[in-house]
């Protein structure tokens, strides 16, 4: 298309972005005002409105809990792909969101978290992947506003996420977190309106049809498989109930081992298709070593939620210039930063154009950053002792260096990811992505009980000292990358 007649009606991007951009938008102030929250809840005790579970098992479930919500996406790409299309799914996925949100708003206790969970879990693996899927489809592949684009899409992401916690998390601790959980609810279903009645004209028919609709014979096929995954399920669970062995450390490590080995089986799955072709393979052998890149990035940057979230109410002090601070509202940096610095990516990027660095470079960079704010917050242990409180800064300034790997990885990671699919697996694809946000966090699971006031310093030593090295030997392996990859920049 010539330049002339692109679609520019929203920030010089088509118009369909302003309905997806606010769609996100709404379901990310749902889902991190939940989540603001949600660890707080868990560990605090009963008689301050929480569950009173242990704080060890509180970040393990927060861990899980991210690790579900981002596998299940792979379920809801294929229902789009194979059955519903993108535009369905995404709104059935809000509903479910919404409806889990209410749940959690009920004063029922831990059997109202688990229902929640398992609502939130369905309904956001249903709508993510699949509105970043149709982000894709408003632009054609040579379109150098693509990464632009994507970068202002998950400024709308993240618009969301900063002013939940100021608003759910301030209420959820000072009044009563159920309040906080009914305020999240709300946020889902203004979305849900939004996407409705602006998408009707916005989208111009983009994800009305599954790109692979499921066949009769694939059918009989699934259900099969649906079926040997059920009994696979209660065998494993039942044999642990009746050993002794169900308890919510079982369920962790079984989600953990999962979390690794579904993008293992996808990968394979992808490889060995007939429905791949020739030209597409080693497109998706040049996405592996990006999406193990991507799975140190957000081991480091989910812990935002959970090592950060307990640092932040045990080890920094409440005020700052005289001012007090929530605990919650730390959550708000990362979308803060996000914010700010995604106008000046979005400049950078448009103004080299084609000169900009390629993928590779730009996820070296990220895991650089996201190691060094790790290192960063090994100071204040080894300077001041981990038995007195520091400055909020510490954190401030961690977060910052953090987003800045952020831009340099996660809108970028949704743009390549899209330009690197297989046809056949469009929306699985962007799902596969999201999978990497899922293993980072099975593995946050595990590595959660390693973070005690002794190990502080050696614990964000050595996870940043491991990004740092995982970028330096991505920009090491970049040549072999790029021509996998083709004539995708």
């Amino acid at each position: 298309m010539d330049e002339q007649q692109l679609d520019k009606s929203f920030l010089g991007q088509p118009k369909g972005l302003s309905t997806l951009f606010f769609t996100e938008m709404w379901e990310r102030f749902s889902y991190y005002g939940m989540r603001a929250i949600l660890l707080y809840y868990i560990y605090d005790t009963v008689a301050n409105g929480g569950l009173g579970l242990p704080k060890e098992t509180a970040l393990a479930i927060m861990s899980i809990y991210g690790s579900l919500v981002f596998m299940s996406s792979i379920v809801g790409g294929w229902i789009s792909d194979r059955v519903l299309g993108a535009r369905k799914t995404v709104f059935f996925g809000g509903v479910f969101i919404m409806v889990g949100h209410i749940v959690l708003a009920t004063p029922f206790g831990i059997a109202a978290l688990f229902l929640s969970i398992l609502l939130i879990v369905i309904g956001t693996g249903m709508l993510k992947p699949n509105v970043s899927g149709m982000v894709g489809h408003l632009y054609s592949k040579t379109d150098t506003r693509r990464d632009a684009g994507f970068s202002i899409f998950y400024m709308g992401i993240n618009i969301g996420a900063l002013l939940a916690p100021f608003i759910v998390g301030t209420l959820g601790q000072t009044y009563n977190y159920h309040v906080g959980f009914s305020v999240a609810a709300f946020g889902m279903f203004f979305g849900l309106l939004q996407y409705y009645l602006q998408g009707k004209k916005s989208l111009d028919g983009i994800g009305l049809k599954p790109t692979n609709p499921i066949g009769t014979a694939e059918r009989k096929t699934f259900l099969r498989s649906s079926l040997i995954a059920l009994v696979f399920v209660i065998v494993l669970f039942g044999g642990a109930f009746t050993t002794g062995h169900l308890t919510i450390g079982f369920f962790i490590n079984s989600v953990s081992v999962l979390g690794i080995l579904l993008p293992v089986y996808y990968f394979i799955k992808m490889l060995t298709s007939k429905n791949v072709t020739a030209e597409e393979k080693p497109k998706v052998l040049g996405y592996i070593p990006l999406f193990l890149a991507g799975i140190v990035f957000w081991s480091l940057e989910e812990q935002g939620s959970s090592i950060l979230a307990l640092f932040a109410s045990e080890r920094t002090n409440d005020t700052l210039f005289g001012f007090s601070i929530a605990p919650s509202w730390f959550q708000s940096l990362n979308p803060i930063f996000v914010v700010v610095l995604t106008p000046v990516f979005v400049t950078l990027w448009t103004k080299l154009g084609k000169k900009q660095p390629s993928t590779v470079v730009k996820f070296s960079l990220g895991l650089v950053f996201a190691g060094l704010s790790f290192v960063l917050l090994m100071l204040p242990g080894l300077l001041y002792g981990t038995d007195t409180r520091v400055s909020p800064l510490w954190l401030f300034f961690s977060f910052f260096i953090m987003i800045v790997g952020e831009m340099c990885i996660s809108p970028v990671g949704l743009s390549i990811t899209t330009k690197l699919a297989p046809k056949a697996f469009e929306s699985q694809t962007v799902a596969i992505w999201l999978l990497a946000d899922a293993a980072s966090q099975a593995i946050n699971a595990q590595i959660a009980r390693f973070y005690t006031p002794q190990t502080e310093s050696a614990y964000f030593g050595i996870v940043g000292i491991v990004a740092v090295i995982a970028g330096i030997l991505l920009i090491l392996s970049k040549n072999p990358i790029k021509k996998l990859m083709g004539s995708i920049h």
